[in-house]
């Protein structure tokens, strides 16, 4: 006894999925086949989240290998995490240094990307740590100051809504 073929509707159209889901959601919702709980999965989001917006250049994907190891976590949505943020580090850089500056009440004159960008290009890694030597402690400063409340927000936010995405695969 054989079953009777069903064809796609043609009055429905398909849409293929677009690249946010196809590259980030369905691998990460992929995950939960594999038996990673939906608490790993947010914790992970959170941990590679702050990890990636770490405020200096060429460090973030060592960063997120670190703290994947170290903590046990998904190392393929920790990378993909750190790709997707690339920009987001790059308009952090300057929020970190002035909040970085505050912190410390910082009086000098303050550093613009501009400089940081000329400097970087047209002077020798000297006197480029010379003149923005603080602004790296003043963003080291504050990133270390709000990592852990963005790692607590994020997967605060996301642990419920990743129970939800398990319990509705599993119905």
């Amino acid at each position: 006894m054989s079953l009777p073929v069903t064809e796609a509707d043609p009055a429905t159209p398909t849409t293929p999925p677009g690249f946010w889901q196809r590259r980030v959601v369905r691998p990460i919702i992929g995950q939960f086949t594999l038996g990673i709980t939906p608490d790993r999965i947010a914790a992970t989001l959170a941990v590679g989240t702050a990890c990636s917006v770490f405020p200096f250049f060429g460090f973030t994907t060592l960063l997120n290998l670190g703290a994947g190891l170290a903590l046990k976590l998904n190392q393929p949505i920790l990378h993909v995490i750190n790709q997707l943020l690339g920009p987001v580090q790059l308009m952090l850089i300057l929020v970190y240094v002035r909040l970085g500056e505050t912190v410390w009440q910082a009086t000098g004159d303050r550093v613009t990307v501009q400089e940081i960008v000329t400097t970087f290009r047209e002077a020798s890694v000297e006197t480029f740590l010379r003149r923005f030597g603080w602004a790296g402690v003043h963003a080291l400063t504050a990133w270390m100051i709000t990592t852990p409340l963005l790692i607590a927000g994020i997967f605060l936010t996301l642990r419920p809504i990743m129970r939800r995405v398990q319990k509705g695969r599993a119905a």
